[in-house]
């Protein structure tokens, strides 16, 4: 029988030490380890609350959702643009509709929610550090989530996994609070069932997903199904429905099927949820990432502390007999993780996958490093542990010489930007990579690293530094400052991403062309989109004008068109003819570097608003500066 005694951290140099400092210092400790926390995340997410400007695509059309779930008073069905959008779940967009009846609609009100869920998700991993070895382990588990590049990036943009790894940590260390407990409270097998249910409220199914696939993967390499028994499954799941039911039901009665539209039970849970997994759903609006590339990116996504993630898999126990009972405290946490973050990667290996999908397995691999990286600062100066991380450090500094080098030769050598210049015009299109979300990365030229000479510089400078002391302080045995080195080194490298999606800006997004039509715009005007709405979503978050679509019947907004009640702003060639040879003004926005064919096959002078990455807006009247074609 497992009980709380035999199931502490047996290592006399970690937690041994901490039990037996007074309660003042321990609690002081405490708080210095969480003000650490909040200061790495102020520094590094606080920067990007306000700018840069809203992107296209899902970036501003999830933000458009509370926008219109306001205006509407309408939290059962969203809609985007007046059409009906039933392929997310809620919990994001209620919280952002929240903050913005608060602060109003505005970048800063929408990122809002992500960065204060990245903040909760580190003291989450904190938490669970703690509990499985620690407090300084859960600080450094803490410090590598929060300076790894993988959760900066994807919360640069309105996705909700991060939402997705708060909630999976939450669980995770309220499990292992059951294994903890002889006989599991009421109130802890009732609190796992409402974390998982506000998970499937965030993201549908994978919510239910993960946590029974990694408790019940747990419980199945460890032979200890019994446990199960002492969950209180009957009622915990009837708490959980409590909770993550009423809006499904609500939403499939609001949204039944009519016409050729299915409803929304179809399309949710079948043609959005188990099709989109089994690539089968309909439209086929989205890239599936190569397998290698998937697993590889990990690597990348962990960075600065890929060294460390590879070393802290050897804490995981290999021998399978040794399982079922015979681990000791580090050995079991290690196996719990390693099945958190297996069971998550395995899953996605087998749908259709995006790169940012792994972001969920992250939590459990930062606390796998945070458990390696205390055990390193606590073993002896002649350690293998600490040969282990000086060595790499020292593979960490040559690739931070390498990276300083090509960052400073190419700010060097690229050429100026001329005054005035469009940085979108200097791009090359290859679309064949836009299936990775970083994929526009791709579209760099010689000509445009001209613009990032300012976050190449910073670049070239924080590298060499970052790694420089983390490898002397590693050589001096100073393991905590040689960690708060390389933390704060990232710091400084996401300050120099943060400019540079401040450059990239007018080719993610399209404020400037925004700006340009509110400045020109009138009642009664129309504002036309060249294809799909996503194309050019920050168009309407900032103008709220609803836009229309030329030829753009298609991926996002395609199944609310089936329902009858969807407004007309599906345009093809005869009925734009119509609006553009008609007494209104009609603004026309072209994402294709001016592409002027549509226009000129209409035979009336056209005008040019404005043009910005690459982006262009015309008009069939003269507005102010306008130039004729």
């Amino acid at each position: 029988m497992r009980t709380k005694s035999n199931s502490h951290f047996e290592s006399p140099q970690g937690e041994a030490r901490l039990e037996t400092a007074p309660i003042h210092t321990r609690t002081r400790r405490t708080l210095l380890f969480v003000l650490g926390i909040v200061t790495y995340w102020g520094l590094i997410y606080i920067p990007g609350l306000a700018s840069p400007p809203m992107m296209d695509d899902a970036d501003s059309e999830h933000a458009q959702i509370p926008v219109e779930m306001l205006q509407r008073h309408d939290y059962v069905t969203m809609y985007v643009d007046g059409v009906r959008y039933l392929e997310k779940a809620p919990l994001p967009y209620w919280i952002m509709a929240g903050i913005y009846s608060v602060a109003g609609v505005s970048e800063l009100s929408v990122r809002l929610e992500l960065t204060l869920f990245a903040l909760l998700t580190l003291l989450a991993v904190f938490l669970l550090g703690r509990e499985l070895a620690g407090e300084e382990a859960g600080f450094y588990s803490a410090l590598v989530l929060g300076t790894a590049i993988g959760p900066y990036i994807y919360t640069r943009f309105i996705i909700p996994d991060i939402m997705v790894c708060f909630w999976l940590t939450v669980t995770v260390y309220l499990f292992w609070r059951s294994l903890e407990e002889l006989q599991p409270s009421r109130l802890l097998c009732w609190s796992i069932g409402v974390v998982t249910a506000l998970d499937v409220l965030t993201k549908g199914l994978i919510g239910l997903a993960f946590p029974i696939g990694i408790i019940g993967g747990y419980l199945l390499v460890t032979r200890n199904w019994r446990h199960l028994l002492k969950m209180r499954l009957a009622s915990t799941a009837i708490v959980f429905l409590a909770v993550a039911a009423p809006w499904h039901v609500l939403a499939t009665l609001r949204n039944p099927p009519v016409g050729e539209a299915k409803g929304f039970f179809w399309f949710y849970f079948i043609n959005d949820q188990i099709y989109r997994y089994l690539n089968l759903r309909v439209p086929r609006d989205y890239d599936k990432v190569p397998l290698l590339i998937f697993w590889g990116l990990l690597l990348v996504w962990t960075f600065p502390w890929s060294f460390t993630v590879i070393k802290s898999l050897e804490q995981v126990p290999l021998r399978m007999r040794d399982w079922g009972g015979k681990l000791d405290k580090p050995s079991r946490a290690a196996l719990m993780l390693a099945v958190w973050a297996a069971f998550v990667l395995v899953f996605f290996s087998f749908s259709t996958r995006q790169e940012y999908y792994v972001l969920p397995a992250l939590p459990a691999l930062a606390v796998l490093c945070g458990m390696w990286l205390e055990r390193e600062a606590a073993s002896s100066p002649d350690s293998a542990l600490r040969r282990s991380a000086l060595r790499g450090a020292a593979a960490l500094l040559v690739l931070g010489v390498m990276a300083s080098t090509a960052a400073g030769w190419i700010a060097a050598v690229s050429p100026g930007v001329p005054p005035k210049a469009d940085f979108g015009e200097v791009l090359r299109r290859v679309e064949s990579m836009y299936k990775l979300s970083m994929g526009h990365l791709f579209d760099l030229t010689p000509q445009a690293m001209g613009f990032f000479r300012w976050p190449l510089i910073v670049t070239a400078i924080g590298f060499p530094v970052g790694t420089v002391w983390h490898w002397i302080l590693r050589k001096r045995g100073a393991s905590m400052r040689a960690n708060l080195a390389l933390a704060s080194m990232m710091v400084v490298l996401f300050y120099a991403v943060h400019l540079s999606l401040g450059t990239f800006s007018p080719v993610l997004g399209s404020k400037p062309l925004a700006v340009a039509i509110q400045r020109n715009y009138k009642p009664g005007d129309t504002i036309v989109v060249d294809g799909q709405y996503s194309q050019a979503s920050s168009i309407l978050f900032y103008t709220g004008v609803q836009m229309h679509m030329l030829n753009g019947l298609m991926n996002d907004l395609w199944f609310g068109s089936l329902f009858p009640d969807c407004p007309k702003v599906f345009e093809d060639d005869a009925s734009f003819a119509h609006l553009w040879l008609g007494p209104g003004r009609v603004f026309f926005f072209t994402p294709n570097r001016g592409n002027t064919d549509k226009l000129e096959r209409l035979g009336v002078p056209y005008y040019l608003v404005a043009r910005a990455g690459g982006k262009s807006v015309y008009s069939n009247r003269p507005a102010a500066g306008a130039a004729s074609n």
